[in-house]
């Protein structure tokens, strides 16, 4: 039996590590990040990749740093045929990639070389493309630079968000890897290397990302919400407040007002944006308050905004 050490942390992960046990591979460990606080009341809280693990009584190591970990030298021991990740998390000593008797592989949220780094479905969302897709390739030392053994794609749809993203490519991404790692196993896979030049990065989301100005067109704005949902989420300041929006449609209409003003307040809650645009929001979360869909929000508070005022603080 093909033996396995698997490496995920987040939902992402799930799938792929259940396909892999379902298909039969024999999952020695599960290494994910430690456990958090999450939350007001800082309850300690296991990962995705975890609970996943323990219900399939799987060994789990969660080591905060594996470089020079105990646990790593009981990684190494257990002389497995594939190291496995799937949004880990963290770079592996180069020492324990060798250990793989026969390759260390990585699952990828992207069609790599674009996107390397901690955020791809993020990224390919907040900068409006049209596809994503998998990339099965060999870890290396260097992040996400290992040859490519194979790549899928899917369309991203309108209506796509980082949550039904991430959904979607893990199914794809456990799919793409059983169908790969007979491959690898056998030889018969013909691994391409990456282009350098066409390297584009996806490092992991800051705060200052996190804010919709008036400076965005209303695409470039509805691309942003959609690339932080759910997972932290995209705002914007309105009237000296801090203002979550979750669900946004780009309105097939131009409007001549000041950006960041508002376009109407009946019926709908519309936003004008850079070059003329408009943005209608759908869901909102006002501080202070739960997500409400929009016609809730202008049920009480639609009288407090005049149209054609300005309300976005940039």
């Amino acid at each position: 039996m093909t033996s396995i050490i698997f490496m995920g942390t987040p939902d992402f992960s799930v799938p792929v590590l259940k396909g892999l046990v379902e298909k039969g591979y024999e999952v020695k460990a599960v290494v994910t990040q430690p456990d958090k606080k999450v939350g007001r009341k800082q309850k300690i809280t296991k990962t995705p990749a975890k609970i996943a693990a323990e219900e399939l009584d799987i060994p789990v190591y969660q080591p905060v740093k594996l470089s020079g970990s105990s646990e790593l030298d009981e990684l190494i021991a257990m002389n497995a045929d594939f190291i496995v990740t799937a949004a880990y998390g963290q770079f592996l000593p180069t020492k324990f990639l060798n250990s793989a008797k026969i390759a260390a592989v990585n699952v990828h949220g992207s069609l790599l070389p674009k996107y390397r780094g901690g955020a791809p479905i993020q990224y390919s969302l907040i900068n409006g493309d049209k596809e994503t897709g998998i990339t099965i390739m060999e870890m290396v030392k260097k992040m996400d630079a290992g040859d490519i053994y194979a790549q899928k794609a899917i369309e991203i749809e309108p209506d796509d968000t980082a949550g039904s993203l991430f959904e979607k490519l893990s199914y794809l991404g456990r799919d793409l890897l059983l169908e790969t790692l007979p491959k690898i196993s056998d030889g018969s896979v013909q691994k391409v290397t990456q282009n350098e030049e066409e390297v584009v990065f996806s490092p992991n989301i800051t705060k200052n990302q996190e804010r919709i100005t008036s400076k965005m067109t209303a695409q470039e704005a509805n691309n942003l919400l959609r690339g932080l949902n759910p997972d932290p989420g995209a705002y914007m300041m309105v009237n000296g407040k801090r203002f979550k929006v979750w669900k946004a449609e780009v309105a097939d209409e131009s409007t001549d007002l000041e950006a960041g003003s508002l376009v109407e307040n009946k019926g709908r809650f519309a936003i004008s944006f850079a070059n003329n645009t408009v943005l209608n929001l759908l869901e909102v979360q006002p501080a202070g308050k739960k997500k409400m869909p929009i016609q809730s929000f202008l049920n009480g508070q639609a009288s407090k905004f005049t149209v054609g005022e300005k309300i976005i603080d940039d």
